[in-house]
């Protein structure tokens, strides 16, 4: 028995061996803080859509990727898929600690090894006499849980709440041919994704889902070499309302990323990656797709907010969403499945790209494409939601 006082022994003191928390600073993002804003129109709307209608909303800080994710970014996902595939061929397996079987990636790949022959094009589908990758085979399964079906009813079976799926994650680089009509493109399809003169550029021909694919391996390769058993959030694509709020860069009712109201500056020079005038492409300094470090950054460190490719969002596109979505972290998700009717395969896009005018790169316009849709204007970036108030609170 202590004497002096110091015991707190019979005493409410909370569970004392819980780990420290200081929040993480993920690599190649930037933090968002907490803030209010007013989404809707922002400029005249040309086209009479009616779907951007003012709103007072408010955003909880995160993370978000000051840059479009990279073709070697995205190729870091490629080579971790082509890998597992031949781990698995070649049977290289351990248990973990609970006696499950899972991949050893300590074995060394002899990619000489015929045995691998399965993974490459073989007989009359072989070009060239050339080992070419299959990337048909290029699939990632995964599973994540429905939180909202989770709460949406009682007494609900558990293994409904989880649902896996299973995707083909190699981009389409045909993407770059199909767009556009009597147009010489190919060179793109062969080169862009592979060509180290495109490694800095936003990787494109890759779907929502696709995407959503990249954000749960980003999250498995950094909790595998980060297990502190603390952080339980996800990379993850942003919800539209986030990007909005993260594009605008503090600058409340601003049309562009810069502020605004013009797309140049005061020397006439264009401020991001678009279409000016009539089919100028290269007048900005890119003729499609630009490096995606491109332009000066907005006031949050963020780089081709407007322009260089549209981006995917967590969000399902519903026309008149801002007259119904919660006021406090505003966000519309669907799982659309293969036979859902269309229209409720419709994804946000957000930023407009090197293809579009300048109306479509303005931080309020709103577009959509289906979730299944590759094209070679559109990329995205993940987000990582804070966990805390405020990053100032550990200062």
């Amino acid at each position: 028995m202590s004497s002096c006082g110091s015991s707190n022994y019979g005493e409410l003191t909370g569970v004392l061996d819980r780990p420290s928390w200081s929040g993480i600073n993920p690599y190649g993002m930037v933090y968002i803080p907490s803030g209010t804003l007013h989404i809707g129109q922002s400029d005249q709307d040309v086209f009479s859509t009616y779907t951007q209608r003012p709103k007072a909303i408010s955003i909880s800080g995160f993370f978000m990727d000051d840059t479009e994710i990279t073709n070697n970014e995205y190729r870091q996902f490629v080579h971790w898929v082509k890998d597992s595939i031949a781990h698995t061929i070649l049977g290289d397996f351990t248990e973990d600690d609970y006696g499950n079987e899972k991949l050893d990636w300590d074995y060394e790949i002899d990619w000489t090894d015929e045995t691998l022959d399965e993974m490459y094009f073989q007989g009359d589908m072989a070009f060239g006499g050339k080992r070419e990758l299959d990337t048909r085979q290029m699939n990632y399964a995964y599973e994540w849980v429905d939180w909202q079906k989770a709460a949406s009813r009682e007494n609900i079976n558990r293994a409904s709440l989880i649902n896996r799926d299973e995707v083909n994650i190699y981009p389409d680089t045909l993407a770059w041919i199909r767009d556009f009509t009597y147009s010489y493109n190919e060179p793109f399809a062969r080169n862009y994704f592979w060509h180290p003169a495109f490694d800095d550029y936003p990787v494109v021909g890759v779907n929502w889902k696709m995407a959503k694919a990249f954000c749960h391996w980003r999250s498995e390769l950094y909790n595998k070499y980060n297990d502190s058993g603390v952080n339980t959030e996800a990379y993850r694509l942003p919800t539209e309302s986030e990007w909005e709020y993260a594009a605008r860069g503090g600058k409340d009712l601003s049309p562009y990323p810069w502020g605004g109201p013009y797309v140049r500056n005061a020397k006439g020079c264009l401020l991001a990656n678009f279409k000016p005038g009539r089919g100028n492409y290269p007048e900005d300094g890119g003729m499609t797709t630009v490096p995606a470090d491109a332009y000066f950054p907005n006031d949050y460190g963020l780089f081709c907010m407007a322009g260089n490719v549209a981006e995917w969002t967590e969000t399902a596109y519903e026309p008149n969403a801002y007259s119904f979505v919660h006021d406090l972290n505003p966000d519309m998700k669907y799982d659309a499945k293969e036979d859902d009717p269309d229209v409720l395969k419709r994804k946000v896009l957000r930023g407009g790209s090197w293809k579009d005018i300048s109306y479509f790169i303005q931080t309020g316009t709103r577009h959509w494409e289906f979730q299944d849709t590759t094209k070679s204007y559109i990329g995205f970036r993940c987000a990582l939601t804070y966990l805390g108030r405020s990053i100032n609170d550990f200062k």
